[in-house]
């Protein structure tokens, strides 16, 4: 008797509460997850006008940036390659009313750039580069000579950067494209 086997019927798991676990650990991840979301070009718009008429801006305080469909790019009508554009702007800024054909001062100096709906977004973003590496630079030469540190080392809301930044202020026009 000892020999014989007995037949058990083999264990099962109660399988009733694995879709239960299985939704708590869906909500579980799905609440904690993070999802990258793309930002953009973090750029900060002026507040919409309420009607007021622009004050007038003398025709050699405005250097005008046309970038085509093609991705060429005019300088006040004037061909110019992406690579030209950060030197020009800083002669044109740090003027000082000595060329008459450029700004009177930094601080009147405004860059306009327009696009066509057609642009490349590559030849869009590396003209905003460059106006921005232009800045960048016409304040740190201003900082390295008036105070011996880069701009850059400067902290944040201390009145040695807010000098600078009245200095070289960004006025930078960004025109709506063309309908076409």
């Amino acid at each position: 008797m000892l020999n014989k086997k007995r037949n058990r019927e083999s264990g099962e798991i109660d399988g009733s509460s694995l879709a239960d676990i299985a939704f708590l650990l869906l909500i579980f991840f799905l609440v904690v997850t993070t999802i990258d979301v793309d930002t953009g070009i973090g750029l900060v718009l002026p507040p919409i006008p309420d009607d007021i008429e622009p004050p007038p801006v003398r025709e050699r305080n405005l250097m005008n940036i046309l970038v085509n469909a093609q991705g060429m790019v005019l300088i006040d009508e004037e061909p110019a390659s992406i690579n030209e554009v950060r030197d020009r702007i800083k002669r044109f800024v740090d003027n000082n009313g000595v060329d008459p054909d450029l700004s009177d001062s930094p601080d009147d100096a405004i860059v306009s750039i327009k696009t066509d709906r057609r642009t490349p977004y590559n030849v869009y973003i590396n003209m905003l580069d460059e106006v921005m590496g232009a800045y960048a630079e016409l304040r740190h030469q201003a900082s390295m000579d008036r105070f011996g540190v880069p701009f850059s080392s400067l902290e944040q809301n201390s009145e040695r950067r807010e000098e600078i930044q009245e200095m070289y202020p960004k006025k930078i026009s960004i025109a709506e494209p063309d309908e076409g």
